[in-house]
């Protein structure tokens, strides 16, 4: 690594040199007082929060669609006016009933609609049999030797594990069938001849909390996609779930479950009356990606995308949700990274290869517009030499006690998919800014899990090497109305856009492409 690092240092410093307008004339553009200028907008009462799908969102689009035109980016091919849409849609739950042995249970209370995957209908069913997590796969079946055909089938909401690893995926990620596929299980049961499914969530207890995250509310929005049908399902507290299961079947599973344990060795079935009534109505509507460009020269057919998400959390009992921070912060450095390179391409320095500018709404609903970029990208993927992410680089993380507090990002990815990233982006660092770069979260015991939790990893998991930029804040104003941009630290914010742009003049200008010679994991 050290013969690497020296080599990557001299070709940067070779390249800078040599270079007339250097990467230094124009990463001086980028200054605190026009970070501040775009975050005052974006993180202002008239974005009203910027949540998915709200008047908000589209305000703060619009916005960002006329800076990138007057900064002089191309629309990407196949935009509106900078603007990818996506499909999104609102669910309104007009009513749900659920009898069990004629004893009426209450949506809300008892259980929780699972209104995000649900569609209107009625079921009857005289029978509820358990199938573990609900899965059925080649490498992990709860199915097999189980009779599900015209029952209620019991599931937990989770994968078994091992050793910290999906027994399917074989891997710290998620498999298809993780925690958050209640879809996909359901789909599954339709198949297999089920007529509902329970869910029971490890982290929800007796009773339903305020607090329950939006795919367990009775209201919510969601991503409309081509999906298979599916049968209805709820989330059961755990009350109901021992009521149905017994008190002794129900402690052992739950054990199991909340070490990760395999269920699929655990039988029970019983005989019971079940009437379930939903109803709902289903609202679409869009949202969308801005996304611009600047063609390259030589390498043009060889694409460097710089993204952030620019939603947040809206307006929630009559507070506004700023999210200056988050990501109003990734957001305008995004802005500001595209106008110094707008610059230097217009006095005859641009990149060799295409720059694409992108922000991206949904990240706070489950990375809803990456997903949609990356499973239908507007440049093409297998071309796209890397992607550089920033969400939150605008604060100094309130748990970081060390001597660096005022010089430092933390930077995820460094060791992942490509040996050449930690190379390129320490070599720009040391040549010009002189951060540390903290690799603290890509320690793969990190509880916190961020690489799996900004858009980047949406191009990752199609094998795009990435590089994530992140001040930390996870505490403090985190997804609160108090997340303003008051709080922002601004030399260290300027100092941290412009070590981020020197990265992507080094990769958009580089002879090769970013290798990919790192398995995802």
């Amino acid at each position: 690594m050290r013969k690497q690092f020296i080599t990557g240092l001299l070709s940067l410093a070779a390249f800078a040199a040599a270079a007339q307008g250097g990467p230094d004339t124009y990463a001086a553009t980028i200054t605190k007082e026009g970070l501040k200028k775009q975050l005052s907008v974006i993180a202002s009462d008239e974005m009203e929060g910027r949540e998915t799908g709200t008047e908000g969102q589209r305000k703060a689009a619009a916005y960002i669609a006329g800076q990138f035109e007057a900064i002089g980016l191309k629309p990407a091919p196949g935009t509106d006016h900078y603007q990818q849409y996506y499909a999104i849609g609102y669910d309104s739950l007009l009513h749900s009933e659920l009898k069990i042995d004629d004893k009426e249970l209450v949506s809300g209370k008892d259980f929780a609609d699972e209104t995000l995957n649900n569609n209107t209908g009625s079921l009857k069913a005289n029978k509820i049999v358990f199938v573990g997590y609900g899965i059925g796969d080649p490498k992990y079946n709860d199915y097999e030797g189980k009779d599900v055909k015209g029952a209620v089938v019991v599931i937990f909401a989770s994968e078994p594990k091992q050793d910290g690893n999906s027994l399917i995926s074989g891997t710290r990620t998620p498999s298809p069938w993780g925690s958050f596929t209640i879809a996909k299980k359901a789909a599954f049961a339709l198949e297999k001849g089920a007529k509902a499914v329970f869910v029971i969530n490890v982290n929800i207890g007796d009773t339903l909390s305020a607090g329950m995250s939006h795919s367990y509310m009775r209201t919510g929005v969601r991503v409309v996609k081509q999906t298979d049908p599916a049968v209805n399902a709820i989330t059961m507290t755990q009350s109901l779930a021992r009521q149905l299961l017994g008190d002794d079947f129900f402690a052992g599973v739950l054990a199991k479950a909340k070490k990760g344990e395999a269920l699929n060795t655990d039988n029970f079935e019983k005989k019971v009356k079940i009437s379930y009534d939903y109803e709902e109505k289903k609202t679409s509507y869009n949202a969308s990606n801005v996304a611009g460009y600047l063609e390259g020269t030589d390498k043009k057919d060889e694409y460097v995308i710089l993204t952030g998400h620019y939603d947040h959390l809206g307006i929630r009992n009559g507070k506004i949700y700023y999210g200056a921070d988050d990501d109003g912060s990734g957001t305008c450095s995004v802005i500001e990274m595209a106008r110094a390179f707008a610059k230097a391409k217009a006095e005859g320095h641009g990149p060799r290869r295409t720059m694409i500018f992108m922000t991206v709404s949904g990240e706070e609903k489950g990375l809803w517009g990456s997903e949609y970029y990356s499973d239908h990208p507007l440049f093409p993927l297998e071309k796209t030499s890397v992607d550089l992410n920033t969400d939150m680089d605008g604060r100094i993380d309130t748990e970081r006690k060390t001597g660096d507090t005022l010089n430092y990002i933390y930077v995820i990815g460094h060791d992942k998919l490509s040996s050449e990233l930690a190379v390129i982006n320490e070599a720009a660092n040391t040549r010009y800014t002189g951060l540390t770069l903290d690799y603290k979260y890509d320690d793969p015991k990190d509880p916190n899990r961020i690489y799996y939790r900004s858009d980047h990893y949406n191009f990752a998991r199609k094998g795009v090497p990435i590089l994530f930029f992140y001040d930390g804040m996870l505490k403090a104003d985190y997804h609160k109305p108090t997340d303003t941009i008051d709080k922002i630290s601004w030399d260290l914010y300027e100092k941290r856009v412009r070590m981020i742009f020197y990265t992507g003049w080094e990769m958009a200008n580089r002879d090769a492409m970013v290798k990919r010679d790192i398995p995802l994991n």
